[in-house]
């Protein structure tokens, strides 16, 4: 994929509890993420980090959802850095923070394409509500509000309720779902390859099914939301929320490879890498070597 890229940071972490995932954007710069794709693309330009607001001390009383304003204004701020990226004709890649950012970053999205598709690589389905959610954290929500379920100052943000449709969601990896997320997958119809399928089908079978599938939706983009907890702790120990048994790091570029050979991605983001919580940025290390697979590099 020979593109004009955007690099976006946001150090969000109000979105859960664990301190230190604000610092994500600058491990992956560290780790070195432009130096790695200026090889591999066009341009690359850093447009820095959007402003995240202040951490609140209770949970909005109405709803049961913690640092709700501050995530919903940093948000909005982010859809329409995105949609201004996307307008440009260029790839926004967007580097976080907690998976809350997703909530933007989809926003912003669906003020270009109509039929948006988005793969979902996470151990978790984040299609929790204030209703389901055991936390109250908002990270564990952003998939429920991409398709208009939630809180109406968060699925208000860019313009619209619905941002995408559940039939145009692939998830990949998940290992992790909380019961009203299992109620939502089944009522809703989204496609879920848990660990279960990785293992017996291969992430081959995987890719290619998923691949099929989104063009069959006739999607007019697709966009790739990469939680770094969908691979396993081993390989990523800087997250939040690790969760054991997951996708393997080849396994992983395996996919990325797969999603450059498709072309058919027109956006990412990666999340969750936590330094506090990590082994010598090695979760950031991977995180952008990930990234040279998704752009097309190559071993020979």
């Amino acid at each position: 994929m020979k593109k004009d890229i955007s690099i976006i940071g946001v150090p969000m972490d109000l979105g859960q509890t664990r301190r230190g995932v604000d610092m994500g954007p600058s491990a992956i710069r560290y780790a070195g993420v432009v130096e790695r794709l200026e090889k591999l693309t066009q341009t690359i330009e850093d447009l820095g980090d959007i402003e995240i607001g202040s951490r609140e001390r209770t949970a909005s009383a109405e709803s049961n959802l913690k640092n709700l304003k501050a995530v919903a204004e940093a948000s909005e701020n982010l859809a329409g850095k995105v949609a201004e990226v996307v307008q440009q004709g260029k790839f926004p890649l967007v580097l976080g923070g907690d998976h809350s950012i997703a909530i933007g970053t989809i926003a912003g999205l669906a003020k270009h394409y109509s039929n948006l598709g988005v793969i979902w690589y996470d151990a978790h389905g984040d299609l929790n509500t204030g209703e389901t959610s055991p936390s109250g954290n908002i990270h564990g929500m952003p998939l429920a509000v991409s398709i208009g379920i939630g809180d109406s100052t968060l699925t208000g943000i860019g313009g619209k309720h619905t941002k995408i449709k559940p039939e145009n969601i692939v998830i990949i990896g998940a290992r992790s779902l909380d019961d009203g997320e299992k109620v939502l997958i089944k009522e809703k119809g989204i496609k879920v390859f848990t660990m279960h399928e990785i293992d017996r089908m291969g992430m081959t079978a995987v890719m290619e099914e998923a691949i099929s599938y989104l063009k069959e939706q006739g999607t007019d983009g697709v966009h790739l939301s990469l939680d770094l907890d969908g691979l396993d702790p081993h390989d990523a120990p800087g997250v939040g929320t690790p969760v054991l048994g997951g996708i393997s790091y080849r396994e992983s570029h395996l996919a990325m490879e797969m999603l450059e050979e498709a072309n058919i991605l027109t956006s990412a983001e990666f999340v969750e890498v936590n330094p506090i919580l990590d082994e010598r940025n090695k979760t950031a290390t991977v995180a952008v070597a990930l990234m040279g697979s998704l752009f097309g590099e190559k071993l020979l």
